[in-house]
């Protein structure tokens, strides 16, 4: 009864682990989980006051499929402000969250047999989307040693006349990886001559700890013309549950196409959501962006230093994002049977690296408090020290 196309879906890892969690501690378990990938804090007052206002002033109706003007001129502004980028309004749509914008943007631009190339340790969904649109993912391993970046000899490698698309991802998840300027220019340099596509996945940008970030469309013209930029607000505000996301890109054509789809999908985004999005664009929030980003930091050198002391762990400090990946490879090659008897028998949810297309590791989320992370690696330590 299903068709082939869904049945090559796999439920999200990330997500799968959440739920055990809070059902674990629904049944009187006392689970610690650092699984989740959203901010422990609340969304500005600001931003909720922009909400508010929209449904007092009943804005509630149905709104243009890619986005009211005014939201659009402030993804604009935004890219323009931080990016050093330039788009029209035919260049910008906005979506139910990035993960939205990537589904939407993978049914327009890949065809079956496509490669898409996805460095790995990767974010659990692009695998599933391309796969989902009849492509072929394509993966580039990286591990501790490279600071889990791909080098431009990598790239060429992987590139075949198949080569639809790259995915960047910087601040990455799950690594925390960024991606210098130089580093793009190099990867830039080897798409040069091709049709490969770019989709740069900057969703942690505003999370930065050590040097400053670079948008992958900005590095040269070449990389402007061929890149999507794929953002939101879910990340550097607290706004995971409102669903924002955009995408922007020189081709306006395919801006187009994705629009199209998204008229006989979902329409237009919430209308409440887009108001307040404004808020979180135009710089009403960056006070709250840069609290959470300390918080961030400081929660980040805390862990590091904690796991770093434990015998048979390790894990580099990432330079952006909330997430550490710690090697396990002393310890087990097999990250599931390893984070399953951490949840089982010390009530603490992490991600299995396996998950990421990268075994011996797992991904802890710092995004939660400096007592659950102390508590939580407390019991990481006693863990290891006893596993069989």
């Amino acid at each position: 009864m299903l068709t082939k196309r869904i049945n090559t879906l796999s439920e999200s890892i990330t997500i799968a682990v959440t739920t055990l969690a809070q059902e674990l501690r629904a049944q009187g378990k006392d689970v610690i989980s650092f699984s989740a990938g959203e901010p422990d804090f609340g969304t500005p007052q600001v931003i909720k006051e922009a909400a508010i206002k929209a449904i007092n002033d009943d804005f509630t109706k149905y709104t243009a499929v890619d986005g009211i003007p005014a939201l659009k001129e402030a993804v604009a502004n935004k890219l323009q402000r931080d990016n050093g980028l330039t788009y029209a309004a035919n260049q910008i749509i906005v979506n139910n969250g990035a993960k939205h914008s990537l589904f939407n943007l993978m049914q327009a631009t890949i065809e079956e047999g496509d490669e898409v190339i996805i460095p790995a340790p990767y974010w659990v969904t692009y695998p599933e989307l391309v796969l989902y649109s009849g492509g072929k993912p394509v993966e580039i391993d990286t591990d501790d040693s490279s600071g889990f970046k791909i080098t431009p000899a990598q790239l060429e490698a992987a590139i075949t006349p198949k080569t639809k698309m790259l995915i960047l991802t910087t601040p990455s998840n799950p690594t925390g990886a960024v991606y210098s300027k130089e580093e793009l220019v190099a990867i830039g340099k080897v798409l040069e001559g091709t049709e490969i596509l770019v989709a740069s996945d900057e969703m942690y940008e505003k999370l930065v700890y050590e040097g400053t970030f670079t948008s992958a469309a900005a590095v040269s013209e070449d990389m402007y013309q061929r890149t999507i930029t794929i953002n939101g607000l879910s990340k550097s505000v607290a706004m995971t549950g409102w669903r924002f996301g955009y995408m922007a890109a020189a081709d306006a054509d395919l801006i187009k196409a994705t629009k199209k789809l998204q008229s006989q999908s979902t329409s237009n985004i919430n209308s409440i959501t887009q108001v307040a999005a404004i808020t979180g664009l135009d710089g009403s929030a960056d006070a709250d962006i840069e609290m959470m980003r300390k918080a961030f930091k400081e929660r980040r050198d805390a862990a590091v230093d904690m796991f770093n002391k434990i015998d048979g762990l390790s894990v580099l400090k990432p330079d952006g994002a909330f997430y550490l990946f710690v090697n396990i490879k002393e310890i087990s090659n097999d990250s599931l049977t390893f984070c399953k008897k951490l949840l089982e028998e010390a009530e603490v949810a992490v991600v299995p690296g396996v998950g990421f297309g990268s075994e011996g590791y797992f991904r802890f989320s710092f995004a939660t408090s400096m007592e659950n992370i102390e508590t939580g690696i407390k019991r990481i330590e006693n863990f290891v020290k006893n596993y069989k």
